[in-house]
């Protein structure tokens, strides 16, 4: 990609993102993920815009003025976006590609994050960690993560979800709240990985996947791809039990991937490259508020 086609791609999201972030999502991100898991510090007058809920009574009573409690972590929450580069992620039949999606995601996740005074770092995994970008405050740092999201070049295909959790875990020693995106297209069991992940930070799940994916429509012999493996082969899509089949892998996938998210008390928001990802977004957001 050209640097000044790189420049262009990086504003236009920096602008819709951006704008998502103060218009939309300020008020619910704040609600959904401040006070978690917080250690009391001290009081003091209440803001506007501050949470009724955190007004501690008896200092107001005794003051006759409204006094909040804040805690330790609201001046300075930190936020990690471990995103899946795995070969899957460019398939994009319908609508945005996965992987432009998952971009304009954590692109609105980190703006919401830093008008929050929050640092935001992010983890690229496939099978293998490919990067790791230390948590940081700022606009030119988040506008360094999209660069990244945009134009990293992954050097394997495949995806270890579980890889991927135990590093989190050994490599940040504060509790974070951290965004796992995924298309979460992984054989493997992550069970354990993630309950550990989860008991230490604050683990949400972000499942982005193309409506293609969920079932093989009927139209003859075709040739297809597996992007992480590179194996390509030849499938009669006509045969109802060639289709059958597929639904039947696609529903076992889904149905793993739940129950591990249920098990390990993982929020999920789930959104297809054709759908708007802002009401997903905000139905996670306000389970959580």
């Amino acid at each position: 990609m050209e640097q000044n086609e790189l420049l262009k791609k990086v504003r236009k999201i920096e602008i819709k993102t951006k704008g998502l972030s103060q218009n939309i999502f300020a008020g619910e991100y704040h609600s959904a993920f401040k006070g978690r898991g917080m250690t009391f510090s001290e009081v003091r007058e209440y803001q506007y815009g501050d949470d009724v809920r955190d007004i501690d009574w008896n200092v107001t009573a005794r003051y006759n003025k409204p006094y909040v409690k804040v805690y330790e972590e609201e001046r300075e929450l930190t936020v990690m976006l471990v995103v899946d580069l795995s070969g899957s992620k460019d398939f994009g039949a319908v609508g945005s590609a996965k992987r432009e999606m998952m971009t304009e995601i954590a692109a609105t996740l980190a703006f919401s994050a830093i008008q929050n005074n929050d640092k935001v770092g992010v983890l690229f995994f496939t099978d293998k960690i490919e990067k790791f970008i230390p948590p940081q405050k700022g606009r030119k740092h988040i506008l360094l993560l999209i660069r990244e999201l945009l134009c990293f070049e992954p050097q394997s295909n495949g995806t270890d979800i579980n890889y991927a959790l135990e590093y989190l875990t050994g490599a940040l020693k504060k509790r974070c709240t951290t965004f796992l995106v995924s298309d979460f297209i992984d054989g493997g069991d992550y069970y354990k990985a993630m309950s550990i992940a989860n008991h230490k930070h604050d683990l949400i799940a972000v499942q982005v996947y193309d409506k293609r994916e969920t079932q093989l429509p009927d139209v003859g012999l075709m040739k297809v791809l597996d992007a992480e493996s590179g194996v390509s082969r030849w499938v009669n899509t006509s045969s109802r039990k060639v289709r059958q089949a597929y639904d039947k892998w696609w529903y076992t996938l889904q149905q793993a991937m739940v129950d591990t998210l249920m098990r390990c008390n993982v929020d999920l928001a789930s959104v297809a490259t054709h759908e708007d990802y802002v009401k997903s977004l905000m139905a996670l957001f306000k389970k959580r508020g």
